[in-house]
């Protein structure tokens, strides 16, 4: 049978097409693994989450978490730094291959992304010197704390502490925290993040994690679809998880351990 120049180019449109669908039809997890590299949206100006240090290289707990994922996939871990305005984007343009930037879960972003198990806590808490007993909420009472004025610790705190305890709030979490290493108040309520960075740079403070205040734990963004990619990614935190692994995360950078992160 003869074809007419429109029918060829026809066919050839058809073949390209199936091609094309098929090429799509591959997996994230598929791409990963054929081009042994994972690409991981991170941030790099949140510490202890992801930050830049001395040597100009990406570390902190996201970042780590970046790199045990890729270790256990038998690949290279590219990471992609991001913003928290960017990092959804860059997974839904494929260029990044997972999000483990400090991303909390909502019915909002899971209209757009999967995401994971938790792998972090991200919370809100009270920290103090551990020579400080401070075992409840009561103990906190006719105690100093600095917090941020209007922020969410600050916000939590009043729920849940006794009425004589000695606020002193502060504009912003630079203040708050100078008045805290300053010796000007016995405690401190913070983010994870603040206070995991306060620890980090001030470790004569003997400061540590005291009593919760509020959880919001963090999560790996996966790109919809990406079923397999995100049944690996679930297993290897699993495991992580029983290991140790996570707790020991949390334990180096937020002073806290992982505890039982929801799934």
């Amino acid at each position: 049978m003869k074809f007419s120049k429109r029918q060829f180019a026809l066919a050839l449109a058809s073949a390209a097409l199936l091609a094309s669908g098929a090429a799509q039809a591959q997996s994230a997890l598929d791409n990963v693994l054929k081009s042994k590299t994972l690409k991981v949206a991170v941030p790099t100006d949140y510490p202890p989450y992801g930050f830049v240090g001395p040597d100009m290289a990406p570390q902190g707990l996201d970042v780590e978490m970046a790199k045990l994922i890729a270790a256990k996939l038998g690949v290279k871990v590219e990471l992609v730094p991001v913003t928290s305005a960017n990092r959804i984007p860059y997974l839904q343009t494929k260029k990044a291959d997972l999000v483990i930037s400090t991303l909390g879960k909502n019915a909002e972003r899971e209209k757009v992304i999967d995401f994971s198990a938790a792998y972090a806590p991200f919370f809100q808490a009270v920290y103090a010197a551990k020579s400080l007993s401070i075992k409840s909420f009561a103990d906190m009472g006719g105690k100093s704390v600095a917090v941020t004025r209007g922020a969410m610790e600050d916000q939590e705190l009043a729920k849940v502490a006794p009425a004589n305890v000695d606020y002193k709030r502060f504009e912003d979490n630079n203040a708050t925290i100078a008045a805290f290493v300053a010796g000007q108040t016995q405690t401190i309520a913070t983010s994870a993040a603040v206070a995991g960075n306060m620890m980090q740079k001030n470790p004569q403070l003997g400061a540590e994690y005291k009593l919760l205040l509020k959880d919001s734990p963090c999560f790996v963004g996966i790109a919809k679809g990406e079923d397999a990619l995100k049944a690996k990614i679930n297993e290897i935190i699993a495991a992580a998880k029983k290991d140790g692994t996570l707790d020991a995360l949390s334990k180096k950078y937020l002073g806290k351990e992982a505890g039982d992160l929801p799934l």
